[in-house]
């Protein structure tokens, strides 16, 4: 039987890069109008030439009506957690009940230094992970005489807030075991790229994000898993995992969601192939994979997918 997670309704975005040259705001605008749900912004503060994320976060949520917003995710060491926490709340506020949040210890050790940042080993990143998201909801808290003392963060106010407009999910962007533990433990979902997830990988972080939130007392079907697809469309031919046609995409994206418990999909190919993604096989993804829930529920074998007919898999068997 299909696990519980995956029945959560699928989610499709576009993952954003800042880069300060493309029309970034027009990108988002474009995404809103082809229905797309979510657009996580990456945080990268110590790239040259990129946009401030969370400034560019605020000017896609004005100028949208639907999509919602997210770091994905933000630098924790070059985000200061209680500032971060007023930020998200406030754009939140702002458009409705919009915004999220998506936290991660960054990706580049040496830029985060050079911007003025803590160089901390895996240990530390992680502890300060965790505090930030503590400190974080009781900054979202209706709470008053404020107080966190951690090894890494201290916060003191005399009155929460401002609260966002709705529970805002912190979903964490780690890809080590540990990492997933601790996600499963405090997180409200997962973001794994797909360049360092790849199938394989993502289906033993499955089963240890599942372990982690039960040894907490938590149910795993809480946990959001979001999927950062990492390669590119092309109309001729297979070169690989997520690397080919748009049938190739329709039937890996079907078995992550339906083998994998995947709900939530980011695009983070090139922006000039997005009307395909969103118009073509988001549609046809959501048709199959209802498709496969709905037998799967009836205890039947799945119909065969449109984009199968005729076509193995990509690489002769089912995603593993």
């Amino acid at each position: 039987m299909t696990p519980p997670r995956s029945r959560r309704p699928l989610r499709f975005g576009l993952s954003l890069a800042p880069d300060s040259a493309a029309p970034l705001v027009r990108t988002a605008q474009e995404a809103d109008r082809y229905g797309l749900d979510l657009l996580g912004v990456r945080d990268e503060p110590y790239r040259r030439d990129t946009a401030d994320a969370l400034t560019l976060m605020a000017a896609v949520l004005a100028g949208t009506s639907r999509i919602r917003v997210l770091p994905a995710v933000a630098c924790l060491p070059l985000r200061s957690p209680a500032a971060l926490a007023k930020a998200i709340a406030t754009m939140d506020r702002l458009s409705g009940g919009r915004a999220e949040l998506g936290l991660g210890t960054g990706m580049s050790p040496n830029g985060i230094e050079a911007y003025g940042g803590p160089r901390l080993d895996g240990k530390a990143s992680r502890r300060a992970l965790e505090e930030a998201v503590q400190l974080i909801r009781l900054h979202w808290s209706d709470q008053n005489g404020l107080r966190f003392a951690g090894e890494h963060y201290r916060f003191a106010a005399a009155q929460a807030g401002p609260a966002p407009a709705h529970q805002i999910g912190i979903w964490l962007g780690v890809t080590g075991p540990r990492g997933i533990d601790l996600a499963g433990r405090v997180a409200d979902g997962w973001i794994a790229p797909s360049s360092l997830v790849p199938p394989k990988r993502l289906a033993d972080g499955q089963r240890r994000l599942d372990d982690a939130a039960r040894r907490a007392g938590r149910r795993p079907a809480e946990i959001r898993r979001v999927y950062v697809l990492e390669g590119s469309l092309d109309e001729r031919e297979s070169r690989g995992f997520l690397h080919g046609p748009p049938r190739q995409w329709v039937y890996e994206l079907t078995e992550l969601a339906v083998g994998h418990g995947v709900d939530s999909f980011l695009y983070g190919g090139g922006p000039e192939q997005l009307p395909v993604f969103a118009l073509e096989i988001v549609p046809a993804v959501r048709e199959q994979v209802a498709r496969e829930r709905a037998a799967s529920a009836q205890g039947e074998a799945a119909p065969q997918a449109p984009a199968r007919a005729g076509q193995p898999s990509p690489h002769g068997t089912r995603v593993p």
